[in-house]
């Protein structure tokens, strides 16, 4: 079995994905990076044995040698380097979420579609340990059907890595609900079956807002940027963007499609970074403990009670203890095979859009006082094409 061969536009945060991707000689390889950064092209040198580094993403575009491409540049980039790479046939990987606006996403799925270029969308999440183990509690029937699920995420870190840069500005993320909680809904609208038809949201800026260390228009972020020791509590964070627009808890209710009743919580000034997801079904409820290796879910559904630290049933959470519980090389492993042969897959371009519309939709609501919003559905024709495996 020969190599695919990847190209990869960004190399910043996510850098995991493509190092992850890299196995020359057992089934994918990283031929090419391009970034804009100097700095972050070196450091792809030290970790790719053999890459070639470029600063315009565009020269990746045509190259014989390239069979994919991974997207991970800013969110507001998205559109324009995702339509890009699918107009010159190159198989995409977008990083999530798949914009920052329901219109951006539609864009870029209706060119996968004209094109017949193969699109798949970073979900990681999807291959994480925790959710495939909560999904599979639930596929086997313990708790029942699903009828509501609660998710609680505590971004404990949120200081560092969403306000000192472009994450801080409306302008490249729309909110933080939405570039957050494109995960979280992917993975509540993957355990209910269902998708969010209808929201209602609050939120504020409440803690951010108060910190008067703030990077000029021009300055680079501060060498120290990440240091939890330093950087708490939350109010003695330094070196925040000079703008910041965007709330730091927020709190949105959904109605799903199906019925389902889902609730998330977003808070970016915790001690502690994790995610609580509680899913209850007509015979039970099961929630996590953790949500890595270590953790557990448990499972109560035997009869009623007062709170039982002792559930019915406890599951170790599984997965490695890379970042994101190991999901980076199952993610990355997904694609290259999809790019290769086609097929199904976990994550679903349908349900990238659909995560992002939820979000969208909530930031409207959150903006306007907690109006509830209709969440916009998709082309019935786009949506049948991916139903199929992205095959005419």
């Amino acid at each position: 079995m020969e190599d695919v061969r990847l190209g990869v536009i960004g190399f910043g945060l996510r850098k995991s994905l493509a190092t992850a991707a890299h196995h020359p000689g057992s089934g994918s390889r990283v031929v090419a990076v391009a970034d804009t950064d100097p700095a972050a092209l070196a450091t792809a040198v030290s970790l790719i044995d053999g890459v070639d580094t470029v600063a315009d993403y565009r020269t990746l575009l045509d190259r014989s040698d390239i069979d994919g491409i991974v997207v991970m540049t800013p969110d507001h980039t998205h559109l324009r380097v995702a339509t890009d790479v699918l107009e010159a046939g190159k198989a995409a990987y977008v990083e999530k979420p798949l914009g920052i606006t329901v219109e951006e996403c539609d864009a870029i799925l209706a060119t996968a579609h004209r094109t017949g270029t193969r699109l798949y969308v970073g979900h990681n999440m999807r291959h994480m340990g925790v959710v495939r183990l909560m999904r599979d509690i639930i596929a086997r029937g313990e708790i029942g059907a699903v009828q509501t699920i609660w998710v609680r995420h505590f971004v404990g870190h949120g200081g560092d890595f969403y306000f000192k840069d472009w994450h801080a500005q409306r302008a490249n993320t729309t909110s933080l609900l939405l570039q957050k909680a494109a995960h979280d809904i992917d993975v509540l609208h993957w355990l209910a079956n269902g998708y969010a038809q209808r929201v209602s949201a609050f939120g504020d800026l409440r803690v951010y807002n108060r910190v008067t260390d703030r990077l000029g228009p021009d300055q680079p972020k501060h060498d120290d940027w990440y240091a939890p020791e330093k950087h708490w509590p939350p109010l003695a964070q330094s070196g925040l963007h000079h703008e910041i627009d965007v709330e730091d808890v927020s709190l949105v209710n959904m109605v799903l499609d199906n019925g389902v009743l889902a609730a998330y919580q977003q808070c970016h000034f915790t001690p502690d970074y994790w995610r609580n997801y509680t899913v209850i079904g007509d015979a039970g409820r099961l929630e996590n403990f953790g949500d890595g290796p270590g953790g557990v879910v448990k499972v109560w559904n035997s009869k009623r009670s007062g709170y039982r630290a002792d559930a019915d049933a406890v599951h170790d959470i599984p997965g490695a203890t890379q970042l994101h519980g190991g999901a980076d090389p199952l993610i990355m492993a997904e694609f290259c095979r999809f790019v290769r042969d086609g097929g199904t897959t976990d994550t679903s371009p349908v349900a990238a859009r659909m995560s992002v519309a939820a979000g969208v939709s909530a930031t409207v609501s959150l903006r306007a006082g907690g109006v509830p919003q209709d969440v916009p559905a998709l082309d019935p024709a786009l949506a049948a094409y991916y139903a199929n495996a992205q095959v005419r």
